[in-house]
């Protein structure tokens, strides 16, 4: 934009998604450049489709274009839009200036939003997919899907691992049965799942704009063909095919319906509230000291307590998901308000909300990936806090013990109950670990299961299912779902900041 500021400049303000946070490849993706050489390939496409179907467009004039794609004067650009007001032809005239004999042919019969939506549709499906017409640069697979799944295969490595370790289940955030740790990996598992196979939906459903002119009707080309009904439908299909699209939209007004942004970044947004209920578990996970992110050499936690070990980490995904969650708020109130065929006030919110979905999602997946790839144990820790609180899990497995070997299941209830209370206030009130099990071992009462209590209180006794939903759960959901990404799973996450 001309009156945009010097964005390499310190003294001028730029998102930190694109300085701090978000992969190069990404922020290449939404770069002046990525976009308006896309829209000369439009162009492009669009003048080679209307020679083959006999408009008067030379061999020269498309060598021409297809000489300059890449040899875009920004400066020029950015006076040109000063001066007229209009991105899209200030690029009209700025292709056209390195063009001289092709100008008079570009942009021929189309309409701002051939360029501008069709683009945007481009970059959402290349971005989503790693397969647009136009690579990204030094890497195909810096996108959504591949991110996503590598992350669903870093943590079903994590989980497959560690499928039997038991460790206290929480609800409420309060002491609940056992699980394993790597049962609850799997609950991360199956949402982030959803989240692919949700990507995968999108992709699928992506339709181009295609060539359909100022209010959808397509009357400009029906007018350049002289009628030709056929030879516009061809034009439309020629151009959808190039752009790497099986299908265009039938119907449109000036633009694409904008309940197609709405449909991406709900999308991306559920994808955020996954990352940031993963993460959250990971931080409480952390303050427990029974898992932690990692943490480098040389990293430093606090600037005024250098024992911390902050899980920065998985507090900058948090933080992210929630500004990734917010987004689809704008495409959501945009399609609101289209009046009619069309109306302007999408175009400036369009630029921001995309771009920044797509950005932040690329962050919290690379993040999550590094965090995934990881991820510290600590066993030990793990064990004690099953300690302090399983006695009070065991105590009906100790009355049904008691019963089989002849006690009175309401004695035995009662016992236990006056034992637990004592337990319970040696913990509350003196701050001590739980002796419930020291003082059945000490009761007389109990003798006849003394010798059974080892078994009785066996972690792995109390976990039920668990390690068994994990292995059919990889098994038949998340292993036949990764299949088709093996060739991307090597890739390893860099973080920028």
């Amino acid at each position: 934009m001309a009156a945009g500021g010097d964005h390499g400049s310190p003294d001028s303000y730029r998102s930190p998604l694109a300085s701090r946070y978000a992969s190069p490849e990404m922020c290449f993706v939404f770069s002046d450049r990525y976009k308006f050489r896309t829209w000369r390939q439009l162009w492009l496409w669009l003048a080679e489709a209307e020679q083959t179907l006999g408009l008067p467009i030379t061999d020269e004039q498309i060598q021409e274009m297809k000489s300059n794609l890449d040899n875009i004067d920004f400066k020029m650009a950015a006076e040109e839009e000063e001066r007229l007001r209009h991105d899209v032809m200030a690029h009209v005239h700025t292709f056209g200036h390195c063009c001289p004999q092709a100008a008079g042919i570009i942009h021929l019969g189309a309409t701002s939003c051939y360029v501008g939506d069709n683009t945007g549709l481009i970059l959402s499906s290349g971005v989503i997919t790693a397969h647009c017409s136009l690579r990204l640069p030094g890497s195909d697979n810096s996108v959504s899907i591949s991110q996503l799944a590598r992350v669903i295969s870093r943590l079903a490595d994590f989980a497959k691992e560690r499928a039997s370790l038991p460790t206290l289940g929480f609800t409420h955030f309060q002491p609940a049965q056992l699980t394993t740790v790597g049962k609850r990996c799997c609950l991360w598992i199956q949402d982030l799942c959803m989240d692919l196979q949700n990507l995968k939906r999108v992709r699928d459903d992506l339709r181009f704009r295609g060539v359909k002119g100022t209010t959808g009707t397509q009357a400009s080309f029906l007018q350049l063909f002289e009628g030709d009904d056929h030879k516009v439908e061809q034009l439309d299909k020629m151009v959808t095919d190039k752009a790497g699209f099986k299908r265009a939209f039938i119907i449109t007004g000036q633009t694409y319906t904008r309940k197609v942004d709405i449909e991406v970044l709900s999308v991306l947004a559920s994808l955020g509230a996954s990352v940031h209920k993963i993460c959250t578990d990971i931080r409480l996970l952390a303050n427990l000291k029974e898992m932690e992110e990692p943490f480098e050499k040389q990293q430093i936690g606090s600037s005024a307590m250098p024992y911390k070990r902050n899980p920065m980490r998985s507090e900058r995904c948090c933080s992210l998901a929630r500004h990734l969650m917010t987004l689809v708020m704008d495409p959501l109130q945009t399609a609101s308000v289209q009046w009619f065929e069309r109306t302007l006030d999408d175009s400036a919110n369009r630029r921001i909300c995309l771009a920044e979905a797509f950005l932040t999602a690329d962050t919290i997946l690379n993040t999550l990936q590094n965090i995934s790839e990881g991820l510290v144990v600590y066993p030990k820790v793990i064990e004690r806090r099953i300690r302090q609180e399983l006695p009070f899990m065991a105590t009906e497995n100790i009355i049904m013990a008691m019963v089989k070997a002849g006690g009175s299941r309401q004695d035995c209830h009662e016992k236990i109950r006056v034992l637990s209370q004592q337990a319970a206030s040696v913990v509350k009130q003196e701050g001590g670990d739980n002796d419930l099990i020291e003082r059945i071992q000490a009761d007389a009462y109990f003798s006849p299961i003394h010798s059974q209590l080892d078994r009785l209180l066996d972690p792995s006794s109390f976990t039920g299912r668990a390690s068994q939903q994990v292995q059919r759960f990889l098994e038949e959901e998340v292993y036949p779902l990764l299949k088709p990404y093996e060739s991307v799973m090597k890739v390893k996450a860099e973080l920028c900041l």
